[in-house]
């Protein structure tokens, strides 16, 4: 065994995580390779294995991480259901003629869809296949067309029911009944800042969104209303299925969950989509969803307790405390290495890795845990919308036809202005912080999940 100090195996491991990353292998066997090979230096094999074997088996007694395959089996069967096509139709109705009104309805239809589906490859796909074609074909600017899918599908990693939320309220020892609830609001002024956004600049540049012409604009009647609410009904109680549960104390998330799940088959036998092939491709897209959250978080898990037992954890958090500025340059400094990560690791490698380091020094420089963890989730928004990483640019990108002919430059410089409305969100949410703590202080009944 070697003689190592804590600063030492703070540099091998993060430096080894970060240089191996950049090789391309999967995050998981990355984290698990490292914490295996770095704790069988330092500590031997008795102690490494015991280590790694209680943290795998803590994680797989952890209870509120039931909600992680629930809640991914609901969305799949939801975005299955025939809701989602018929919404879209709805909303263009609707708002079509508005300049920029096809690009207003995507982030309308995108912020129900993170209402309800909470998988953001799904939102991203489903908002790519219903919208980029008919913006691009009346004219709409690619890279305005292309940021406003990539934006308003990201908020389905913060919009409950989050499967973030789900996986980082354990984690820091918080309720992810409050977490959802400390996330209605942030997502709501991200939506509402991307249309603002939208319509300022096609207000300014009618040609980046020009409106329908006259002779495609209905007048807005009674029935066009009712076929909007008709549209809305199904999202509207699945919302209230999940949230409504938890915000009223009825049920804790992982049950709220079910309840979800029980909701979303109801709709697939309302709109006729029901079978026992939907249920089964359900069952499976959901089996790999959580085999894979799982196992990188087991590996996360294990290479924290490797670390944490190494020492390390009191060197990051002493170089944190350390920053001249007060407590504000730390937590500055705590979210440009969330941002920073954002860039070469995926969000759940993030999570488990930084949330049992952060967590004890975030408290210690008397900051609200609530607060502070919604403000890294927020700030997570942006990890996937700026490379290398940027999963939903790579799925937007997969999933665009290619005879409409969108580039990455296209899509990157689409998404850099809503970015900069992330960054400041972010400002408003430390201006004023009752924006993520109003809402969970009004919630009703015990919170314990």
């Amino acid at each position: 065994m070697l003689e190592l100090s804590p600063e030492i195996v703070a540099f091998l491991m993060l430096g080894g995580v970060f240089a191996l990353v950049l090789t391309g292998f999967p995050i998981a066997f990355v984290i698990g390779s490292v914490a295996f090979f770095v704790g069988l230096a330092i500590f031997g094999p008795t102690t490494t294995f015991h280590i790694l074997y209680s943290r795998f088996y803590d994680l797989s007694l952890n209870y509120p991480y039931l909600a992680v395959p629930l809640f991914t089996f609901m969305g799949v069967v939801l975005q299955h259901s025939g809701t989602t096509k018929e919404l879209y139709e709805s909303l263009y109705d609707a708002l079509g003629g508005l300049k920029g009104g096809l690009a207003v309805v995507t982030i309308v239809f995108g912020t129900i869809l993170a209402a309800c589906l909470g998988v953001i490859a799904a939102s991203v796909t489903i908002l790519t296949l219903i919208a980029l074609g008919p913006m691009l074909t009346r004219g709409y600017d690619k890279p305005l067309a292309a940021g406003t899918i990539v934006a308003s599908g990201t908020l389905g990693i913060l919009i409950p029911p989050s499967i973030m939320l789900v996986v980082y309220g354990p984690q820091a020892g918080i309720s992810i009944g409050q977490m959802f609830m400390g996330a209605v609001f942030p997502g709501i002024i991200l939506s509402t800042l991307y249309i603002a956004y939208v319509i300022v600049r096609c207000y300014l540049n009618p040609d980046l969104g020009p409106s329908l012409p006259a002779d495609q604009i209905t007048p807005f009647s009674t029935t066009k209303l009712l076929k909007l609410l008709k549209s809305l009904a199904p999202p509207v109680l699945l919302i209230i299925a999940v949230l409504g549960t938890i915000f009223s104390g009825i049920a804790p998330p992982t049950e709220a969950a079910a309840v979800g799940c029980s909701a979303a088959l109801l709709l697939t036998v309302l709109y006729r989509r029901f079978s026992f092939d939907l249920v089964k491709h359900a069952a499976l897209e959901t089996l790999r969803v959580s085999a894979f959250v799982l196992m990188i978080a087991a590996l996360c898990y294990a290479f924290v307790g490797i670390f944490m037992s190494a020492g390390s954890g009191e060197v990051v958090q002493a170089m944190i405390l350390a920053v001249p500025g007060g407590k504000w340059a730390s937590f500055a400094m705590i979210m440009a290495i969330v941002f920073l990560l954002g860039l070469f690791i995926e969000w759940i490698g993030i999570v488990f890795i930084i949330v049992p380091i952060f967590s004890p020094i975030l408290e210690s420089l008397g900051f609200n845990p609530l607060w502070a963890g919604m403000m890294i989730c927020i700030n997570l928004q942006m990890a996937f919308q700026t490379p290398p990483m940027a999963m939903s640019i790579f799925v937007l990108k997969g999933a665009a036809p290619p005879e409409l002919g969108l580039s990455m430059s296209d899509i990157i410089r689409g998404v850099i202005p809503f970015v900069l409305i992330i960054i400041t969100t972010l400002v408003l949410c430390t201006i004023f912080p009752e924006i993520i703590t109003w809402l969970p202080e009004k919630m009703i009944g015990p919170s314990h999940q």
